[in-house]
């Protein structure tokens, strides 16, 4: 290799010197020193020109301005190697609304498989391409602006309580759930829910079948911390959000006609969700009623006991969904006054017997709001002269009181549980008629990944 040995390199002519051919590589030695005493050019990172308005491949070495008034996805340099770096910057100041969006392209960003954003105003970003492991990690940002990386669903709306990194939003009556951010996959992208619609109110009259329990549906829990749904949660998927506002309905509980009109006990409200509507709970019929069945719905109510009839509870999971969010209401005593036990979420209603109301189907437990609740419980079913049914456990109400020479109202079923109210009763020998208890209204919690 030859060597050429000089103190001063001055141009022959005009004033500018050309290392090399196009394509030479010139190597500066290791422990050698570049010293810059005037302006360099053409070294490290220089900007493009041209304000980007549309998504672009970037090229490693460059630096890019961004107009915001749309947003823009920056698809970062295929097969990068060590040590290339870009910058980018919003120029026009909107990126907290229209974000720009950093395209990984196959590499990593900070650690994670995922795209990033730049969603600060004015703000300016220079990545580095540090290997494989890590991908392109920041090295400096402007206007305290970052690559977000990870990011949580957001929302408000209802009684929010915190769970350690799991935010609940508890409605106890209808509202509106709103979403802000709709999270990413390395943070939370869904949300678990419990839905329980209204419960049934119990027959009215003599011996009023229990209401049966409002309709209930959970999510299994899996997405949003490790707490214990109810047997119904089992294998059931959490439901994905968007940024929007989703309107929350909690249903009322059925009420009580008496002492003017139908016998029947009023049936429950639904209770929705998103894509999730739980049914309210069928009513409890009668003494009077012809033999047809107790109203159905999420749980179906019971059937009221006739001496001289055959009585049919209701049906419960109506209309059907899976897993069964309820249970079909308890049949009259065949013959006897003994009324059904309304439905329940986790069982179903006890048939009367002889001149024993039937008890109310059993509700099921949750810890979705960070302790154990039962709800959904079906209502007991009234008599006339023997024993009240009792009320589920999950907030059924409990029939009117046994053996008496006076009518005995059925009690309401707990409020915000989707309980069926009791069923009326008559004492032995007496004449008068009174009401069934009223349904309890229904109840909507979400629970996700805050942080």
């Amino acid at each position: 290799m030859s060597t050429v040995k000089v103190n001063k390199i001055t141009p022959r002519t005009s004033n500018s010197i050309q290392l090399g051919e196009s394509g030479d590589t010139l190597t500066i030695p290791s422990g050698a020193t570049l010293q810059n005493c005037g302006t360099a050019t053409g070294f490290g990172i220089s900007f493009c020109t041209t304000t980007k308005t549309s998504p672009f491949t970037a090229t490693a070495g460059k630096g890019f301005f961004i107009n915001t008034g749309s947003a823009v996805t920056v698809t970062l340099p295929a097969s990068p190697s060590v040590g290339d770096e870009l910058i980018v910057v919003d120029a026009t100041g909107c990126a907290a609304t229209n974000n720009i969006t950093l395209g990984r392209n196959g590499s990593k960003i900070k650690g994670g498989c995922i795209d990033a954003t730049l969603d600060v105003n004015r703000g300016g970003l220079r990545i580095v391409y540090s290997g494989s492991s890590q991908g392109w990690v920041t090295a400096t940002a402007g206007n305290d602006a970052t690559a977000n990386t990870t990011k949580f669903v957001t929302a408000t709306g209802g009684t929010i309580t915190t769970c350690g990194n799991f935010k609940i939003h508890t409605f106890t009556s209808s509202g509106c759930f709103q979403v802000t951010c709709a999270g990413n996959p390395l943070g939370s992208t869904t949300v678990d829910y419990m839905v329980v619609a209204g419960g049934g109110g119990g027959g009215n009259g003599s011996t009023g079948g229990g209401g049966g329990a409002g309709g209930y549906r959970e999510s299994s829990g899996a997405t949003s911390g490790c707490y214990t749904a109810s047997p119904l949660g089992a294998c059931v998927s959490a439901l994905p959000v968007s940024v929007q506002t989703y309107p929350i309905t909690v249903g009322g509980g059925g009420a009580s006609p008496y002492p003017s009109g139908s016998g029947m006990g009023g049936v429950g409200s639904n209770s929705i969700f998103s894509t999730i509507t739980s049914t309210g709970g069928g009513g409890g019929s009668f003494y009077f009623q012809a033999p047809s069945p107790a109203n159905n719905g999420g749980s179906g109510g019971g059937a009221g006991g006739n001496p001289g009839q055959s009585r049919t509870g209701g049906s419960g999971n109506t209309p059907p969904v899976s897993p069964p969010q309820g249970n079909n209401g308890g049949n009259a005593a065949p013959g006897n006054e003994g009324s059904g036990g309304g439905g329940g979420a986790g069982a179903v209603g006890t048939n009367g017997s002889g001149t024993t109301g039937g008890a109310g189907g059993a509700g099921v437990t949750s810890c979705i709001t960070a302790s154990p609740v039962a709800r959904a419980g079906g209502g007991g079913g009234g008599t006339e002269g023997g024993p009240n049914g009792a009320g589920g456990t999950g907030g059924g109400g409990i029939a009117g009181p046994g053996p008496s020479t006076a009518p005995g109202p059925g009690s309401p079923a707990t409020v915000n549980t989707g309980g069926g109210g009791g069923g009326a009763s008559r004492g032995t020998g007496s004449s008068g008629d009174s009401a069934g208890g009223t349904g309890g209204s229904g109840i909507v919690v979400i629970r996700y990944k805050f942080q």
